[in-house]
């Protein structure tokens, strides 16, 4: 039997998370709030994930009864350095570039509210980057989405088909949301 839970609040506008949820086989409702996803210095990747996450979180303390808020924050990391969102063609084509022949972590920091009580946790994923040319890193600017993904690239797009050699953990976790974990910790928030 699959267990019930409270109704889900997807504080998410990516598409990517959405899509996985619904495979998960949940009903939810997305409702976005606006955050400043600034960050205090000095913090590693996975606690500016968390961080983020909970902020989002904390935007719906009071808004809600009875619901579980689902938030999080995907960011990649490539020798501690963090590669967000880019902010044009020339920014992702530089970060794909950084990217390539390299492995880097895609982290993603996840928070539940329910009753004023928020429970966090973080996924990482080692990804494995083939050598990409200049030509083929144009093309996947130029024909997929990279623009609203951090470290400029989506796994499920062409270049994670042909330039991803391996990972080392979670898939959904690259994708957007480590739902593993997640379905774990909603059962242990439900309990």
């Amino acid at each position: 039997m699959i267990k019930q839970f409270p109704p889900i609040i997807l504080a998410s506008k990516s598409p990517r998370r959405q899509e996985l949820l619904k495979l998960m086989g949940f009903d939810f409702q997305v409702v976005l709030r606006e955050v400043d996803e600034s960050y205090p210095p000095g913090l590693s990747p996975s606690e500016i994930a968390v961080y983020i996450s909970e902020k989002k979180a904390k935007a719906f303390d009071l808004l809600i009864e009875n619901e579980i808020v689902i938030t999080a924050d995907t960011i990649v990391s490539l020798d501690g350095k963090i590669l967000g969102k880019p902010e044009n063609e020339d920014h992702a084509f530089g970060m794909l570039s950084e990217l390539s022949g390299k492995r880097h972590d895609v982290i993603t920091g996840v928070s539940l509210l329910k009753d004023h009580k928020l429970s966090s946790f973080y996924e990482l994923t080692e990804v494995f980057f083939k050598e990409v040319s200049a030509e083929q890193i144009r093309y996947y600017i130029n024909t997929c989405q990279p623009m609203d993904k951090a470290g400029a690239y989506g796994i499920q797009e062409w270049i994670g088909l042909v330039a991803v050699d391996r990972i080392n953990g979670s898939y959904s976790n690259v994708v957007g949301l480590p739902t593993h974990r997640l379905y774990t910790e909603l059962c242990k928030l439900s309990e």
